[in-house]
């Protein structure tokens, strides 16, 4: 099996390029979507964020307040270590679980979506990186149109690696500018090249 880590910026199209890869057969899993599953009501992780971040993050139906747990973890450094500490060993477990399932079902092409890839040293476990892309400006658009504030958005963009650092680290590169139909042109060709046996 040929396995594949998809990176990218905060809002620089990670979601749109799995959702292509998903509709032509490729296998994904969204590092985001294990993220939201761990925190429902009754997961352990949940009952540690409250244990360590306070029970009001955490309504009396056992919701997790996810914006507030947001606006402190990216004003905090230190915070957002502790969290990712209770996270990060969770989400890295269910995705090379998956993985490992996928291995066994002989599943010739896969994805797994992951923001903070070389971040969290994950690159040693992929056959090849794809890196979705687009200029600041346009991130920057984008993570407006979301609602977020431009404090926000300099906290989200900071707690990350730079982008040319993770396009320079990556053999493929996904640039989500223009048209959708651009956007997945250029997924279906970077699927046919992992799906050649020479790739």
């Amino acid at each position: 099996m040929k396995l594949c880590g998809l990176t990218g910026g905060v809002g620089m199209g990670k979601s749109t390029a799995a959702g292509f890869f998903l509709r032509s057969g490729v296998r994904v899993v969204d590092t985001d979507e294990l993220a939201r599953r761990m925190v429902q009501p009754g997961q352990p992780a949940l009952a540690e964020i409250q244990a360590e971040f306070g029970a009001h993050l955490v309504s009396s139906a056992g919701v997790l307040d996810r914006e507030a747990l947001a606006r402190l973890v990216f004003a905090d450094k230190a915070a957002r270590k502790k969290l990712e500490a209770i996270l990060h060993p969770r989400i890295r477990a269910a995705w090379q679980a998956q993985v490992e399932t996928w291995r066994q079902d002989n599943i010739a092409l896969a994805v797994v979506v992951i923001p903070l890839l070389f971040e969290t040293q994950a690159e040693l476990s992929f056959d090849w990186l794809i890196c979705a892309a687009c200029t600041p400006a346009a991130q920057h658009e984008r993570l407006l149109a979301r609602g977020w504030s431009p404090d926000q958005i300099r906290q989200r963009i900071a707690a990350q690696l730079p982008v040319a650092q993770k396009i320079a680290r990556s053999h493929f590169v996904l640039w989500t500018e223009g048209s959708l139909g651009a956007h997945e042109l250029q997924a279906a060709r970077i699927r046919a090249r992992l799906s050649s046996p020479v790739a």
